[in-house]
């Protein structure tokens, strides 16, 4: 594959489109050596400020989990404690302004095993203590298939046991959110885990798990019209957020990763058009939220091509759902403070 860093990315170059537009990329990671990850084996504070640093307005961003920087020992359901550590450290370097006028890990989205019911409370007490003014809340992807080559990160139906319930309705007695990402056939599972626990605030990860590689490469149009079912019906509840992102890992279906040289922000806004449209038109831009994913997306396109793209995509909105789609979303899914000005 030609995809492969810095270099690789820099064949692709493009001036900055509205450099003023205020922006918060509610997606991003944070870890150190992790071989499986290839290229991008080390992303820390310097890695990430040299992306979101070429020329838009980012703001803020949210960290969220990687399964990276757990402590070795203790118990097991406390271990995923160590990763908020680790990145309250990284956002107290940022705050420093040492780095930079971009604030990285204003909030920090953790991992606490739901599957434990109400004993994840001591779990989510101490992510809290960890970073008291930054932790806001959990990822546990729950991302089940039949299919052994896509890799399962939960049990079947897990969103429907008392167990993850009981789990989730502690997270939100807390006033925390719960991230989460899904295999879109799941979608409907989701819809109905969120009428549940109504008081739950919901961030729907990557367009809600799209997958367009094998084993869903055979009947193209058929995974597009679950997807969008799915979509549909996770949109009716209004507790459930949207991050838009996660097309550059190869999963959703484009080749951009195997380019000789990387995709432009024209072509590539015009790529996402139809996704992003059908997303935007169920939940509207008030619970939609552009995202990086950075780097597992970084595969494809830099930061910077991509929020061009971004840019480019949404010129048709109004100032007001612009500023909701670059910023304000995600700081109200994340209670980030006050609105961007536009």
């Amino acid at each position: 594959m030609p995809y492969g860093g810095n270099d690789w990315l820099a064949l692709t170059q493009e001036p900055t489109l509205e450099p003023e537009l205020p922006i918060c990329d509610p997606h991003h990671h944070l870890w150190d050596f992790r071989p499986e990850r290839l290229p991008y084996q080390r992303y820390l504070l310097h890695e990430l400020m040299a992306d979101v640093s070429v020329g838009h307005n980012v703001k803020s961003t949210v960290f969220v989990e990687t399964r990276g920087m757990y402590r070795p020992d203790g118990p097991v359901e406390m271990r995923p404690v160590g990763e908020v550590e680790f990145v309250q450290g990284m956002a107290a370097a940022s705050a420093s302004g040492l780095y930079g006028p971009c604030r990285a890990a204003s909030g920090i989205v953790g991992h606490a095993n739901l599957n434990l019911g109400a004993k994840a409370q001591p779990v989510l007490e101490a992510l809290k203590a960890a970073s008291p003014n930054r932790f806001r809340g959990i990822r546990h992807t729950v991302t089940w298939d039949p299919h052994p080559e896509v890799g399962n990160r939960e049990k079947e139906k897990v969103l429907a046991t008392a167990d993850f319930r009981a789990g989730a309705k502690a997270l939100a007695g807390m006033g925390l959110s719960m991230d989460t990402g899904v295999v879109f056939h799941q979608l409907p599972e989701l819809a109905a885990f969120a009428k549940a626990v109504p008081n739950l605030t919901i961030v729907l990860n990557h367009i809600g798990g799209l997958m367009r590689t094998a084993p869903y490469d055979k009947n193209p149009d058929e995974v597009m019209s679950a997807w969008r079912k799915g979509i549909t019906a996770v949109a009716q509840s209004p507790n459930i957020y949207l991050k838009l992102g996660g097309i550059g890992m190869p999963r959703a279906g484009f080749d951009w990763h195997t380019r000789t040289k990387p995709i432009g922000s024209e072509e590539l806004a015009k790529s996402i058009a139809p996704l992003m449209t059908y997303c935007i038109e169920q939940f509207s831009p008030s619970r939609c939220m552009f995202e990086s994913n950075f780097p597992p997306d970084k595969v494809s396109f830099s930061h910077h091509i991509l929020f061009n793209a971004f840019k480019r995509f949404s010129k048709g909105y109004s100032a007001s759902e612009r500023a909701n789609l670059f910023h304000d979303t995600a700081a109200r899914a994340y209670r980030l403070g006050a609105s961007a000005p536009h």
